[in-house]
C-alpha cells in the first residue's frame, strides 16, 4: 500500500513530467522522425521514405508517390505520452533523486525511445500495408498485412500503456536484489573501524 509521502512524488513527478513533455514533445518529435526514417531507409531498396515532424504528429513522405496524392498523416501524442508515466513510476520509489536511480530512469528513458521508434516504424508499415488501396496490395501479401496492421493495433490498445511497466520493473527488481548488500558492507565498514 502507498503512504502519503509516495502519493504525493507520484503526484509531483506526474506533474514535472507533463509539464517537460509539453514543453519538449516536438523537439523529441523530430528526433524521433529522423531515427525512424534511419530504420525505415535502410530495409528499402531504393530508400525513399521520409518522416517529417509537423504539428500534430508525423507526414510520410515517399519519394515515389505522385506529386498530387495526399500524404499520410500519423498521430504523435499517442506515441510516446508514455513518457509521463514511466517517470511517474520511478517516483514510487524512496529518494528518486540519488544517483544509482538516476541513472537507472535515463536507462529507462532510453529504452523507451528505442519502443518509439520501433513503434513508429510499425505504424508507417502498417499504413503502408494497409491504407493505400492498390499499391498496398501490390506490395505486401495477407500475411505481411497482418503483421504490421496487428502490430500497430497491439501498441495502440496494449502496448503503449505496457511498456513502462515492462522497462519500469525489471529495473526495480535490479535494485531491490542489489539493496541487501549496501547494509551488509555498512556493517563490514563499522566491524573494521572498531577492530582499527
Amino acid at each position: 500500500m502507498l503512504d502519503r509521502r509516495a502519493v504525493l512524488r507520484i503526484v509531483i513527478a506526474f506533474l514535472l513530467a507533463i509539464v517537460f513533455w509539453s514543453a519538449f514533445s516536438r523537439p523529441y518529435e523530430r528526433v524521433l522522425a529522423r531515427s525512424a526514417e534511419l530504420v525505415l531507409r535502410a530495409f528499402e531498396r531504393p530508400a525513399v521514405t521520409r518522416l517529417e515532424a509537423v504539428s500534430p504528429g508525423f507526414r510520410v513522405e515517399r519519394r515515389d508517390f505522385p506529386p498530387g496524392s495526399p500524404r499520410p498523416g500519423l498521430p504523435a501524442a499517442d506515441l510516446h505520452f508514455n513518457f509521463v508515466l514511466l517517470v511517474s513510476l520511478f517516483a514510487l520509489d524512496p529518494r528518486p533523486w540519488e544517483s544509482q536511480r538516476v541513472a537507472r530512469l535515463l536507462l529507462a528513458l532510453l529504452l523507451l525511445f528505442l519502443v518509439h521508434v520501433a513503434a513508429l516504424v510499425i505504424q508507417v508499415q502498417s499504413v503502408y500495408a494497409t491504407a493505400l488501396g492498390p499499391w498496398s496490395a501490390a506490395r505486401y501479401g495477407t500475411v505481411a498485412r497482418n503483421i504490421w496492421g496487428g502490430g500497430f493495433h497491439f501498441y495502440q490498445i496494449a502496448g503503449r500503456f505496457a511498456a513502462p511497466f515492462a522497462i519500469w520493473w525489471p529495473l526495480r527488481r535490479a535494485e531491490r536484489v542489489e539493496e541487501p548488500e549496501a547494509p551488509r558492507r555498512a556493517r563490514r565498514g563499522r566491524k573494521k573501524r572498531r577492530k582499527g
